[in-house]
């Protein structure tokens, strides 16, 4: 195959991994966040709400249940606020937390405040926030409240995060995920916690969760910085966990060192998901070696799809799912199926069928022929 690459010619691979389904790893907590499968013959507008095919976005969803991985719902993976709306947001997590129930799967889902449109005050935040966290609530599944840019927009200095977080977990029943999604992700969450300064920003976030210990099960840390990762998961209180939302250092980070380690709620293991399973079970039995053996392979291809501007990593996510077979098409809500151009897809499809992620390898093969075929590319 000819991929528009100066590696030259590429021979896919015949055969994939072999990775049956599995229980849910025993020593690591591990959430996929889950991308949505939309439906590409409906006749809506690149800034319309999106047209969810359901069928196929919660079969992606027990696909990632059957190997033992917990579903992280409604994050930015699924396109929350970048194509999928509160509306549809809140329709998910109904949809996946009933299919949850029903099979036992594990799931966490996203709380936030994207049903403000245009300016708001500290009460449309908090109330945002309180609506969403009881519909969530309701569906008896775990909280995260993720960052919300209406609260970057007007807060005034960390004593309005401080305020706003604490009303939200004295009102929340269970334990919470808290969830700092760092600016390379989302632009407009620079100076979340009151501060640009990222050291004071940790202390504002640290106290958050102090004062609040019995409310918070942990807290997804998602700024690309393993250093100061690992800092600030030593300074967590007792009880507290840290999940690892770093998609360029995760095997180290979940490995863990003589002080801890970090569980993990990850983009990246939506299309990693049977292997990263397979890994952590492997982890479990105290190899870290063959943990690593396993995973340190992939981190090139997570690099790749979460390469700048970040936030568009979701496009090489869906890319993969649909030469996986997880779905019919390459098509996204928004038409962000545009925002990657054809040499990272190319080299996306290279990594990913070298690793043996493809169930498929043949079925991934003819779809990336396909796609060179629309560009124009000689295959």
């Amino acid at each position: 195959m000819t991929l528009p690459l100066p590696e030259g010619p590429y021979t896919p691979r015949t055969a994939p991994l072999a990775l049956p389904p599995g229980p849910a790893p025993a020593s690591r907590t591990v959430y996929a966040a889950a991308h949505v499968v939309v439906d590409p013959r409906a006749d809506v507008s690149p800034d319309g709400p999106a047209a969810v095919d359901w069928d196929a976005t919660l079969a992606f969803r027990r696909h990632l249940w059957s190997h033992g991985l917990g579903v992280a719902e409604a994050m930015d993976t699924a396109q929350r606020g970048m194509g999928l709306d509160w509306s549809g947001a809140a329709e998910l997590i109904r949809r996946s937390a009933a299919e949850a129930r029903a099979t036992g799967g594990l799931i966490a889902c996203g709380v936030g405040t994207d049903q403000l449109t245009g300016p708001a005050t500290l009460d449309a935040v908090r109330a945002a926030y309180e609506e969403q966290l009881a519909l969530v609530e309701e569906t008896g599944s775990r909280a995260i409240l993720m960052a919300s840019r209406a609260l970057a927009a007007v807060a005034r200095g960390p004593e309005d995060y401080l305020r706003t977080y604490g009303h939200l977990l004295r009102q929340a029943s269970e334990p919470v995920l808290l969830h700092w999604l760092g600016p390379v992700f989302d632009p407009a969450l620079r100076g979340y916690w009151g501060a640009d300064d990222l050291d004071a920003a940790t202390e504002t976030f640290l106290e958050v969760v102090r004062e609040h210990p019995d409310k918070v099960d942990g807290v997804k840390i998602s700024l690309l910085d393993a250093e100061r990762e690992v800092a600030l998961r030593r300074r967590l209180p007792r009880g507290v966990r840290c999940y690892t939302g770093d998609d360029f250092h995760y095997p180290e980070l979940i490995a863990g060192d003589d002080h801890g380690f970090s569980h993990a709620l990850l983009g990246v293991f939506d299309p990693l998901g049977p292997l990263a399973a397979h890994a952590v079970r492997v982890l479990d039995t105290g190899d870290a070696k063959g943990f690593r053996e396993l995973l340190d392979p992939t981190v090139e291809l997570a690099r790749l799809l979460f390469e700048a501007p970040t936030r568009y990593y979701k496009t090489g996510v869906v890319f993969l799912a649909w030469l996986a077979g997880h779905q019919e098409h390459f098509a996204m809500a928004g038409g962000l199926q545009s925002a990657r151009p054809l040499p990272h897809l190319a080299k996306a499809y290279r990594l990913a069928d070298t690793l043996g992620l493809f169930p498929d390898p043949d079925l991934a093969a003819s779809r990336m022929r396909s796609l060179l075929h629309v560009y124009g590319v000689a295959r």
